[in-house]
């Protein structure tokens, strides 16, 4: 519910549309810039002259008429151009135009004289509407009395005089509705209040289809995040016509159409019920395949909106009556804004547990995966949202695997924090199935699929997989062998998911992890420590017994420098000195042993060590340290200095550290520097040397990984 939530913000924000009226528009008009100065004088004296014209030519003499029309035209010609709006404005054109809407009054002498008429009151609306594409002079136009004229105008049509003008007026008065209207929820309002939303639903079967656009559009603009007008819209019982227009051959009715419908459905809830009620569902399917792609747009976004918890719908419905397939082709349209409506509406979808196969069956998952490359932050989100629906079902997540999902997720760059999340919760939902029959699947799979197949299944189940099962997976099913082929490609991509597979392995296999701790001390409290173990006795004489002459059977010579022991310490310590005293060497008898190739504060160290089993070392001399306790056989030694030198590797410095493990035969060291290499792999492949390291590191790799899967899982034993 969390996710469905969040992926609530994410939905695509419907709007009424504003009237550009392109059609009265020829594309060969010169575009004028921002006037300034004497050309803007000029055209405030141009506006004058109209705006006087109109305010005086009031009448219905033909030649007041006539020159009204004029004018009317000349103003609307003027408004085309944003530009200029505002200086039309400034020039009083407003006031003019708006008595203009009505009728002159009728005298004695004009009975059955009526020239130009609806003309004139089409031009004024016309240029109204043009005036209102700028926000900031929507109220000036109202305040002055436009809308009342406006609706009046809607009504025309009653007359019972059905022409080519009337049809015209008709058409303009709406338009100038629909931008007046535009994102201003007040006079959104005052249209309701002024009766205009009754007269533009009648036109919804009016017989000229440019009045059905004119008047859907202006319910479409009304409705949008205005809950009275949408109930008054459906009391006055749009519905039914709305959805014949659904089904109509004219692209330009069902898209308006279509678009009041999402309007009016858009956060409420007892609504949709009604749309659904009235049979709306299925044309709105069928305009998934109209050639007309804002149509497309609309109706995916519409069915995304059907498919919401809070509908009735039952969203089986949706997909039995074939949704599915379209919606899948249009992620593939090279229009962005049907990829993100398609794959807001399968994101809806696969929400249902009925509808999970189906989609993936239907090759959803593939074109999905693709959006998460879109730089668009929304349509990442919504494919993001409809992949973790479709992770939900068993029988989906062999098939995401085979073609690359979860490399493709761990993979992707994401632009908002909520696709992260939801793209983490996917990993997780697949995580939770990996076992029994999916896992039987997988493993098949990886014996028997094609290479690139048997590659994708070893990298995702490096990643998904659960501990128990690693040895199974990696061991006895050969995935371990198909991590170290990647790892060992030529291809850099691959190495760099191979290194990141393993390391991921590294990290769940619990009883093997890198030098992350120094070996324990023992507890000096006594001058005298026995540790007893199965094959031998350790003796720790204490800090006061060391290079002390107290008790001393034996003396070192270290660059010319006596350093005093005791030889029970020292065949305790380790086999080297055991050999030393006890085997057949000239040292056994000697008083004083000559130390040729260890510094004095090497050796003082060492011999700290063998006495006390604690010491503290220092980066400086840990290699030479460690060198020494090689040497002598000193293996609690040897992984102090291990663990000294592991923090200090670096990109610099890991393949000489690599080689230092190998040289002394430092284990943990070894693995330390392997885990390092695999953790870094990306920056460590833009550096000199990096192929010739890989190839060196992969015989150790294959013995790490053998040995640490095939070690019992000591977090599950019992103590």
């Amino acid at each position: 519910m969390e996710l469905q939530r969040r992926q609530d913000q994410y939905l695509p924000e419907k709007k009424g549309q504003k009237r550009k009226l392109e059609d009265e528009i020829e594309e060969d008009d010169p575009d004028i810039s921002v006037p300034s100065g004497d050309v803007k004088q000029a055209l405030l004296s141009d506006v004058g002259v109209q705006v006087n014209i109109l305010n005086s030519a009031f009448s219905w003499s033909e030649a007041d008429r006539a020159a009204a029309k004029r004018a009317t035209h000349a103003l609307a010609e003027l408004a085309k151009n944003e530009e200029v709006v505002n200086v039309i404005v400034e020039g009083g054109a407003v006031p003019a135009l708006v008595k203009h809407l009505q009728a002159p009054p009728s005298l004695e002498s004009d009975r059955g004289s009526k020239p130009y008429e609806h003309e004139v009151e089409k031009g004024c609306a016309f240029a109204l509407g043009l005036l209102a594409v700028k926000p900031e002079h929507q109220q000036l136009i109202v305040d002055t009395g436009a809308l009342s004229h406006l609706v009046d105008l809607l009504k025309r049509y009653k007359s019972g005089s059905i022409s080519r003008a009337v049809n015209s007026v008709i058409r303009r008065a709406a338009d100038a509705i629909t931008n007046l209207a535009h994102e201003n929820s007040s006079i959104k309002t005052r249209v309701r209040i002024e009766g205009g939303i009754p007269p533009l639903v009648e036109l919804l079967d009016f017989t000229d289809t440019k009045v059905q656009r004119a008047a859907a559009g202006a319910l479409r603009t009304l409705a949008f995040k205005n809950d009275e007008n949408k109930n008054q819209i459906v009391e006055c019982n749009a519905l039914p016509t709305l959805i014949l227009m659904l089904r109509s051959e004219d692209a330009a009715i069902h898209y308006e159409a279509v678009g009041v419908i999402g309007n009016l459905v858009h956060s409420s809830p007892n609504i949709k019920k009604e749309v659904l009620l009235a049979g709306a569902l299925q044309p709105v399917i069928g305009l998934l395949s109209s050639c007309c792609s804002e149509s497309q747009r609309e109706a995916a976004l519409l069915l995304g909106q059907f498919a919401a918890t809070d509908s009735d719908c039952k969203v089986v419905h949706i997909v039995q009556r074939g949704a599915v397939p379209p919606l899948i082709e249009m992620l593939q349209s090279p229009d962005v804004q049907l990829r993100e409506m398609s794959a807001f509406a399968l994101g809806r979808l696969a929400q249902d547990a009925h509808n999970q196969a189906g989609i993936a069956h239907n090759g959803g998952i593939v074109p999905l995966l693709k959006l998460l490359d879109s730089k668009i932050g929304s349509l990442q989100h919504n494919a993001a949202f409809a992949l973790y629906g479709l992770a939900d079902n068993e029988d989906n997540v062999s098939d995401f695997i085979r073609v690359g999902g979860v490399q493709k997720l761990q993979d992707g760059e994401f632009i908002v924090q909520a696709t992260k999340d939801c793209v983490a919760k996917t990993l997780k939902r697949l995580e939770e199935k990996i076992h029994g029959r999916v896992l039987s699947h997988l493993l098949y799979l990886m014996r028997v699929g094609e290479k690139a197949v048997q590659r994708r299944v070893a990298l995702a189940l490096a990643h998904l997989c659960s501990p128990d099962d690693q040895r199974n997976i990696f061991i006895d099913s050969n995935g371990l062998e198909l991590l170290i082929g990647i790892l060992g490609s030529t291809s850099l991509k691959q190495q760099n998911d191979g290194a990141v597979a393993l390391y991921k392995l590294a990290n769940k296999a619990l009883t093997l992890s890198p030098v992350d701790a120094a070996p324990p001390s023992p507890t000096p409290q006594a001058k005298l420590l026995f540790i007893n173990c199965l094959t031998c006795i350790k003796v720790y004489l204490g800090e006061q017994y060391v290079n002390s002459p107290t008790l001393s059977d034996v003396t070192f010579l270290v660059e010319g420098r006596r350093f005093y022991a005791h030889r029970i310490c020292l065949l305790a310590s380790s086999d080297a000195f055991r050999a030393m005293f006890d085997g057949g060497y000239r040292e056994k008898d000697a008083r004083d042993i000559e130390i040729p190739n260890i510094r004095w504060e090497v050796f003082e160290l060492m011999m700290r060590f063998v006495y006390t089993g604690s010491i503290e070392i220092t980066v400086d001399i840990a290699q030479d340290l460690l060198r020494a306790a090689d040497q002598y056989l000193l293996e609690g030694l040897k992984r102090l200095c291990e663990y000294t030198i592991a923090q200090d590797i670096s990109l610099e410095n890991v393949s000489s550290m690599y080689e230092l493990s190998e040289a002394f035969n430092a284990a943990s060291l070894r693995h330390t520097c392997i885990l390092f290499i695999l953790q870094q792999f990306e920056k460590l492949s833009a550096r000199p040397g990096h192929t010739h390291l890989v190839q060196r590191i992969l015989p150790e790799i294959r013995i790490y990984f053998a040995k640490a899967l095939t070690k019992p899982n000591l977090h599950n034993q019992r103590p």
